[in-house]
């Protein structure tokens, strides 16, 4: 066995054999903002053999107070997240297989990942991702660790399809409206923190230790010292459409799928491509060369500075616009830029 896991593998639960369990295992990171950047790391450096990192986004110097892979040249050159962790990640450890996604996570893109994983981590920063992700979960049989953080606290829960109600059957219990970082901010210690329990369930799972793993969803907060367990094997709805008795996985149906979204915790809309007309990066440089618009290109996207907004097309078409949060002012801004 490797000595860099020597550690590890004096501890008893994991041993040589959970070492090789977490070796031969395939895990999916749904976001690579601050938890996804954490987990991504811990999981790294814990052995896991392979790693799906899936963020539709890139490093700005407000994300450095807590996302820990980034630097201040990233986001100097605005690399996307997962370049940037793909750069930080394989200087932890190079025999790592990592495979990375610049894109908006859709049914497509959920089901080809699961499939092929061992475990889902949610860093993801609203509902309708997390109701994507639970859905795949459950049609696949491949469970997914709940994490979410915001001001001083976080909540963690592993999801295992067959053993408690879904995602979605807890949904009635939370709140309509829920604080993000936007909105009352985040310190680093909570994000740590619920990384740190989100990984230690992923490595009770990827090691064969199920009978350890959370059985309640755990809530914390550190800056009022107090932690809460919740028991949710009761809210297991028969008619779910995820778990219930007659699954239609709707997360998963191409309808429920959205061209237009604001972005939780961003001042920002996104527009994505549409598969009739892709519009390209060369589109987008020309489309500012008529307007006589200030173009930045990079590899990865052309960033543009239009009708008094700073909008940013990736190469797949999929386009960020900053300083709305409205979709119907997005959608016009995109046509007044592109027809």
């Amino acid at each position: 066995m490797d000595e860099r896991y020597s550690r590890q593998t004096l501890f008893k639960p994991i041993g040589h054999s959970g070492q090789e369990q977490l070796g031969a295992a395939t895990v999916t990171i749904i976001g690579c903002g601050a938890l996804g950047s954490a987990i991504a790391e811990t999981l790294t450096r814990a052995g896991v053999g392979e790693i799906h990192l899936v963020d539709r986004d890139y490093v700005e110097l407000s994300n450095l107070q807590r996302q820990q892979l980034f630097t201040e040249s990233d986001a100097r050159e605005m690399l996307p997240k997962v370049a940037a962790a793909e750069k930080r990640l394989k200087a932890i450890r190079s025999d790592l297989r990592l495979f990375t996604y610049l894109d908006n996570l859709d049914a497509v893109l959920m089901e080809k990942l699961i499939a092929g994983s061992a475990l889902v981590m949610d860093a993801t920063d609203n509902f309708e991702t997390r109701l994507l992700i639970n859905d795949a979960s459950i049609k696949y049989g491949v469970p997914w660790i709940y994490g979410a953080c915001v001001g001083s606290s976080g909540v963690v829960f592993p999801f295992v399809p067959g053993e408690t109600g879904c995602f979605r059957c807890l949904l009635p219990v939370l709140p309509a409206v829920n604080e993000t970082c936007d909105t009352v901010g985040i310190i680093s210690p909570a994000v740590q923190m619920t990384a740190a329990l989100q990984c230690a369930e992923a490595m009770k799972w990827l090691t064969g230790n199920r009978e350890a793993m959370r059985k309640k969803v755990h809530h914390f907060n550190l800056w009022d010292n107090t932690q809460l367990d919740i028991g949710i094997s009761r809210i297991k709805n028969a008619a779910c459409e995820t778990c219930g008795e007659h699954p239609t996985y709707p997360s998963l149906e191409k309808a429920a799928e959205r061209t237009y979204a604001v972005l939780c915790g961003r001042d920002a809309v996104q527009v994505l491509p549409d598969p009739v007309r892709p519009i390209t990066l060369e589109d987008a440089e020309k489309a500012g060369q008529k307007l006589n618009l200030e173009i930045k290109r990079t590899p990865y996207f052309v960033e543009l500075h239009a009708f008094g907004h700073r909008m940013v097309l990736f190469g797949n078409g999929r386009l960020l616009i900053h300083g709305i949060r409205n979709v119907s002012e997005g959608r016009k801004l995109y046509h007044q830029l592109f027809g």
